[in-house]
């Protein structure tokens, strides 16, 4: 196979056929010009050369179109004396393709950081994930000293063992500050810097030699060695012994007999730890002819054709424009993204939608709206809910993990809503549903990326482990369902609205960040923090960040506002309970321990 003009030995051709398929090439093995399979035999000068290329085109294109995954196949990469850093840009997926995290082992580090002038609060859209990292310091000893992984939302580490001190904080940069992050499945040897980063989840993972600092929001769920709970009069750690439903994401690995396969984890409840402390995760190996293996050129019509006659969807690294919904209908079916693959709404259409069945799993995919207005843009059961027949799906149930949502950014976009999860028990893993702020030129604007809401949850028993929905026009949240847990919550609230005329409902100046139906008896919520800074007018007020009904079954724990160093007031952290926030006392949290 060749990927940038270099021929390489990936083991793929093992692989059977993915049907007698035209758009397949043939074969399992066509991943894409824009994956990169690594080799242990390769030279370190050659991997490091391959991805300084990759990086020096993606570190800059926060709004571009590249997108990459860079493979390592099981084995061992640099060494003491020679060690590889793998700088990951934009739109960069970085994983190993063993089964474990122990197959691979990186000597030298996978960095991600910022740039001075800006610090990480936009390093964004790229990954780590299903490696060992043993950190060697090179000659730039800064960046490389410890594993450094200084981002902000959609960058997920998963299943990565690093054997020294990770450090989430880019202290190299002036200023230093960072607005993440997202952490699972981790086993972080000797501890972990939190530092500037204002907020961060971490669920199911050794800290190793523990966690150091905090911002504003710091949750922590089936951790080992967690900070005690903390929160309140200015502490902001949140900590639950174990997460109550999780789903860990599938992943692309290869086998003994240079097979390859995609392995789905299973749900695991009340758990604390890795999934692979003691052995191989708990799952299902999936073979790799069991997939259809889509490329941009695809559209929605032949995926769907591939769909229906029983096989998954890979999505290899690119933008696809959808013109009509990619229906997954099938049970247990897997959607997986590689290198943030993106698909973008071309014709005010649905992206995606799953029928009322259990087990499905969508996965490493970003969802942009297009200019023409989508109603919705991925739905996740129907509001009939399996044609009024219940169904129990907690043994299996359909899970989103590291799913992405741009309302503007790269382009005009504009949806009513940019996710509807109707499906009871769903598993909702590190989201990040987001009307932009920022962008390329003409593509943000009050009138310009129009969003009602990110997220509706209509079904019932519907978990969210890391859930970040921002700038959306009203309420960024609503949740509908009985029985709902959120472990971790971030928000900031739109910059621009121009008045409050145009920004107020009911009485109520501006609309909450998340939202509990009155109709709702059971909920919990742990660590949600929501922020507010309207540069367009310094005279916004929100009259409340939660709105959530008072009775004993809705429960909400270590609640926060912030002012972002700038205009705009926040009355009350939940309903009438919590002091302001405003450019009164920028920067310093408005707590609630607990509501009611």
């Amino acid at each position: 196979m060749t990927f940038l003009g270099l021929a390489l030995s990936t083991g793929l051709a093992a692989a059977p056929a993915v049907a007698a398929d035209p758009h397949q090439g043939g074969s399992a093995a066509d991943l894409g010009a824009n994956v990169v399979v690594f080799t242990p035999s390769m030279s370190t000068a050659d991997i490091r050369a391959r991805a300084q290329v990759i990086y020096a085109q993606q570190s800059d294109s926060e709004m571009g179109t590249g997108r990459y995954a860079l493979l390592f196949e099981p084995g061992t990469y640099g060494s003491a004396s020679d060690p590889l850093d793998i700088p990951v840009g934009y739109y960069t997926e970085v994983a190993g393709l063993g089964q474990d995290p122990s197959a691979v082992t990186i000597n030298g580090g996978v960095t991600a950081i910022g740039k001075n002038g800006s610090g990480s609060l936009d390093i964004f859209w790229r990954s780590v994930s299903n490696l060992t990292i043993h950190v060697v310091a090179t000659a730039d000893g800064c960046h490389t000293g410890n594993e450094m992984w200084a981002v902000s939302q959609a960058a997920p580490m998963r299943r990565v063992d690093v054997k020294d001190y990770t450090t989430f904080m880019p202290y190299c940069e002036n200023p230093n500050y960072a607005s993440g992050g997202f952490v699972a499945d981790s086993f972080l040897e000797g501890g972990a810097l939190n530092g500037s980063q204002q907020q961060f989840y971490v669920r199911n993972t050794n800290l190793g030699g523990g966690w150091s600092n905090y911002v504003w929001n710091q949750v922590f769920s089936g951790d080992v060695n967690a900070p005690a709970q903390d929160f309140g009069n200015g502490a902001a750690y949140t900590t639950l012994t174990t997460t109550p439903v999780s789903k860990e994401k599938p992943y692309l690995y290869t086998d003994t007999a240079g097979g390859w396969n995609v392995f789905v984890p299973s749900v695991q409840h009340d758990s604390v730890g890795t999934t692979w402390a003691n052995g191989h995760t708990p799952g299902t190996s999936v073979p790799l002819n069991r997939f259809f293996v889509a490329t941009p050129s695809d559209s929605a019509s032949t995926i769907n054709a591939a769909l229906a006659r029983g096989l998954n969807l890979l999505l290899t690294p690119g933008v696809y424009d959808v013109s009509s919904p990619i229906k997954v209908k099938r049970a247990g079916t897997v959607v997986l993204g590689l290198g943030m693959a993106t698909l973008t709404a071309t014709n005010g259409n649905t992206v995606l939608t799953t029928a009322d069945v259990p087990g499905i799993d969508i996965a490493g995919i970003t969802v942009d709206a297009g200019a023409v207005n989508s109603p919705v843009l991925v739905q996740i059961g129907t509001k009939s809910g399996n044609n009024g027949r219940p169904h129990d799906g907690a043994a299996d149930p359909v899970a989103l993990q590291d799913v992405f949502f741009r309302i503007g950014g790269p382009h005009v976009g504009k949806a009513n809503l940019a996710l509807e999860v109707n499906t009871d028990h769903a598993v909702l893993d590190d989201l990040w549903v987001w009307r932009a702020d920022h962008g390329v030129p003409g593509s943000v604007g009050w009138t310009v990326n129009t969003a009602d809401t990110g997220l509706v949850v209509n079904g019932d028993d519907v978990t969210a482990t890391g859930l970040f929905v921002e700038h959306f026009q009203k309420y960024n949240v609503i949740w509908n369902g009985n029985g709902g847990k959120v472990l971790f919550f971030q928000n900031e609230l739109p910059y621009d609205p121009p008045t409050q005329a145009d920004y107020q409902h009911d009485g109520i100046l501006g609309y909450a960040a998340f939202k509990v139906a009155d109709s709702v008896s059971t909920f919990a919520g742990y660590g949600m923090g929501s922020y507010i800074y309207t540069n367009v007018n310094p005279d916004i007020h929100v009259s409340h960040a939660f709105e959530v009904p008072v009775n004993d079954g809705v429960r909400l724990h270590d609640l926060l506002t912030i002012n972002l160093s700038g205009p705009g007031t926040i009355d009350h952290v939940v309903n009438d309970t919590g002091g302001p926030v405003s450019d009164a006392n920028k920067d310093v949290a408005s707590q609630v321990v607990s509501f009611p």
